[in-house]
């Protein structure tokens, strides 16, 4: 008999236990479309008709969603393609508990509407008590945006040359405040500018002076910039995108600006990401000036930029819980990742695995030319394509053509999972 012939039915498939479980979790679509692949690989021969439901629940997903956690070994911190920051435990499970009904707009207590995310804001202000307001939107680029467009739509915005950055995916600052209907008044140059520069530029006209933290990159040498303490003199509100979101300041990170200097320093608003060194979710902050802040709330614009009930919970048990794995990766002990590191290198030594110093960064656009001594697994670079495509997926960086793989943003007790990623690597090469 044609073995086609005795490729079991669909509904018959179907009815296997373990895909009756799967259709509760993943959509009775997703199992049918498995269980059809498994009968089609079975008309061509490529399995046996009896291995059709193993087949089919082999290719199952273990997720309904198509994004898969990755174990990143780079050594960047922030690495925006790998979704920035990685949220803590009591931001997980308040994202979850935040799944359902809550009270993001109810007060339990009166039955009435209350303010949105108040005990979030309620949480930034005690982290940053130097802000008289704050307010929270989608991402950094929206904080921005909205300062641009409440505060100085149709006038101008004074900025440096040098400080008129390109973000990530070709996205510029210029093209990004013009599109809100403010004009743009450079001063300076690429390498300086001066606080006469600024005053020369400020006039009835001026809707704020923006100072802009430089994003992954560093202007050294000949260079000249203009302190926020001065450009607070000027007479115009003085608004500072500090991009990472560190709030306080940090001596890991001498050269990264803060919220609460900044607002000390005389800014009247500063806006800052939540997904950076906060080590939160995708969120833009804004902290400043209580009129300010008020006059971005009530605007327009600001219903279409508003963060929903997820983000608000994540972000409100980040700012009031344990540290962030984002804190613990940039403190890692590099003597202690050695350690690590020298353990995967014997496990794995047949392989050609080797240790090697390593130079991990921040990432983010966070602290630009700021390296992290660290230490990494040297394999060979024909093992990068097979651990990208494992799972779970291990993603390193080439250098010098070898694969390091940096365990200093891996916990630890996923060491013994990512030398079993390696080893089945190894076997598909």
């Amino acid at each position: 008999m044609d073995p086609r012939r005795r490729v079991p039915r669909t509904d018959a498939v179907l009815a296997d236990a373990r895909l009756v479980a799967a259709a509760a979790t993943l959509g009775a679509g997703q199992v049918k479309a498995a269980v059809t692949a498994a009968q089609d690989r079975a008309r061509r021969g490529e399995i046996t008709p009896e291995a059709v439901a193993d087949s089919a629940v082999a290719a199952l997903p273990g997720l309904c969603a198509s994004l898969r956690p990755v174990i990143n070994a780079t050594g960047v911190v922030l690495h925006t393609n790998l979704g920035r920051a990685p949220l803590s435990a009591a931001a997980v499970d308040a994202l979850v508990a935040a799944a359902g009904h809550t009270d993001v707009e109810l007060d339990l207590a009166t039955g009435r509407r209350a303010r949105r995310g108040r005990g979030t804001i309620q949480a930034l202000r005690a982290a940053v008590p130097e802000a008289a307001a704050v307010h929270v939107v989608n991402n950094g680029a929206a904080a921005l945006v909205l300062a641009a467009t409440a505060l100085a739509a149709g006038r101008e915005i004074v900025v440096s040359r040098g400080e008129l950055v390109e973000i990530g995916d070709g996205f510029r600052l210029p093209d990004l405040l013009e599109s809100t209907g403010a004009r743009l008044r450079e001063v300076g140059t690429t390498n300086r500018s001066a606080l006469a520069d600024y005053a020369a530029a400020v006039g009835p006209d001026t809707g704020f002076v923006l100072k802009v933290h430089p994003s992954n990159f560093v202007i050294s040498g000949f260079t000249a910039s203009v302190p926020v303490a001065d450009l607070a003199t000027l007479g115009v509100p003085v608004v500072v995108d500090i991009g990472s979101g560190l709030l306080a300041a940090d001596p890991l990170l001498p050269g990264e600006p803060d919220a609460a200097s900044t607002l000390r320093a005389g800014a009247a608003l500063v806006t800052a990401s939540g997904d950076k060194l906060l080590g939160g979710p995708q969120a833009g902050l804004l902290l400043g000036d209580a009129e300010l802040v008020e006059r971005l709330r009530r605007h327009p614009l600001a219903r279409a930029l508003r963060v929903d009930k997820l983000t608000l919970a994540a972000l409100e048990a980040t700012l009031r819980g344990p540290r962030s794995p984002t804190w613990a990766a940039l403190r890692a002990d590099p003597a202690t990742l050695r350690v690590r590191v020298k353990e995967l290198c014997r496990v794995l030594g047949d392989l050609d695995a080797e240790i090697v110093a390593s130079a991990a960064v921040v990432g983010g656009g966070g602290a630009p030319g700021l390296e992290l001594d660290s230490w990494a697994l040297s394999l060979p670079e024909r093992l990068a394509a097979p651990l990208r495509s494992g799972d779970p997926p291990v993603v390193g960086r080439i250098e010098r053509g070898r694969l390091l793989l940096d365990p200093r943003c891996v916990p630890a007790e996923l060491d013994a999972v990512l030398a079993s990623a390696v080893r089945r690597a190894a076997t598909c090469t």
